[in-house]
């Protein structure tokens, strides 16, 4: 067969099948009176062979290599592909991200995309400082994209730039909760605390349903950071969570806090909530001391009953901690009741 009817039939052009010629890759059997190429059967389906491994990104050497080469394990370089090839499309994923983050800050002119890419340049250098720096004093005039700050939220390992880009996403404008939230469903861990930790600073509602559905979620992490927003934002939902921060002594201060403030909010059930606790743990006297200093931090003498009881305690330190902690709650009330009468 000729060279025109093999580039007809098989789609390579005759300049391609000319340069697999003159490269040794694949020579034509034999030539015809006129001295023109004339291909076999077998060497067509070499050019086959050839294009087929052109399509998995092999150079014609290693095509070269692989066909001559008995021993050849494609394996090996089908693994060397797949690294070069995962190379080439993060390198491209982060053109694509410095493009779109170009456009979503609209320049004026050229003089605003170079200052933009600048910025986005501090944001990932691999210094730190650098990187802070960068948030917390940006180019004038020059508004970051949030969702160039997410990604920076939910990339950044340094707390204290992770603080700085928080603070800086939390003033920005843009759909900042829809660019963060997905850090939530990351099959990273430390991912889906650096989204909760950013969530947990942003107001509105957007955020609080955010947080409402993390509640629900099954990292105890993100639970427990949700629970403390949620509280504080005062949602009666996040008290079993934070009642339960408490039993396992997780952040168990802050929560006897926030409780205290739900309960003052006027949240009904936290006293009986904590009650029940100590009543279901007798034989774990750490565990009940928590809960005994979280009820005297009830308003008022809300918890001033269930104090006295827990003084009559058969657990020794429980007792002790119990009344001192009436002690204290009943001065509390008397000086709440001079100040109301003043």
């Amino acid at each position: 067969m000729l060279i025109g009817e093999v580039a007809r039939r098989s789609g390579v052009s005759t300049r391609m099948l000319r340069h697999y010629d003159a490269l040794g890759l694949v020579r034509p059997t034999g030539r015809t009176v006129g001295g023109y190429r004339e291909y076999s059967a077998d060497d067509i389906r070499r050019i086959f062979h050839v294009e087929s491994l052109r399509s998995l990104g092999m150079s014609l050497r290693q095509i070269g290599r692989a066909l001559e080469d008995p021993a050849f394990v494609p394996a090996e370089l089908v693994g060397d592909l797949i690294r070069r090839t995962e190379d080439r499309l993060k390198r491209e994923q982060e053109l694509l991200d410095r493009l779109r983050a170009v456009d979503a800050s609209a320049p004026s002119g050229w003089e605003g995309a170079l200052r933009i890419v600048e910025l986005l340049r501090g944001l990932n250098s691999s210094g730190a400082a650098r990187r802070q720096q960068t948030v917390l004093a940006p180019a004038d005039d020059v508004p970051v994209p949030a969702e160039v700050l997410a990604k920076a939220v939910l990339a950044e390992s340094d707390p204290n730039v992770a603080g700085a880009l928080r603070w800086a996403l939390a003033r920005t404008g843009g759909d900042i909760v829809a660019n963060v939230a997905p850090g939530l469903r990351s099959d990273d861990a430390e991912i889906r605390r650096r989204a909760i930790l950013a969530l947990i600073e942003l107001p509105g509602d957007e955020a609080t349903a955010v947080l409402m559905d993390a509640l629900a979620g099954s990292d105890a992490v993100v639970r427990r950071h949700a629970a403390l927003a949620l509280g504080a934002r005062g949602a009666e939902e996040a008290v079993p969570t934070l009642v339960e921060m408490v039993v396992e002594g997780r952040n168990d201060v802050e929560a006897a806090e926030v409780l205290g403030a739900l309960a003052d909010g006027g949240v009904d059930g936290i006293v009986g909530a904590l009650v029940d606790a100590v009543a279901a743990h007798p034989a774990d006297s750490a565990m009940r001391i928590r809960l005994t200093q979280a009820l005297a931090e009830m308003p008022g003498t809300l918890a001033q009953g269930a104090l006295r009881r827990l003084a009559r305690d058969a657990d020794p330190a429980v007792a002790l901690v119990a009344s001192a902690l009436v002690k204290v709650v009943e001065e509390r009330g008397g000086a709440g009741e001079v100040s109301g009468s003043a």
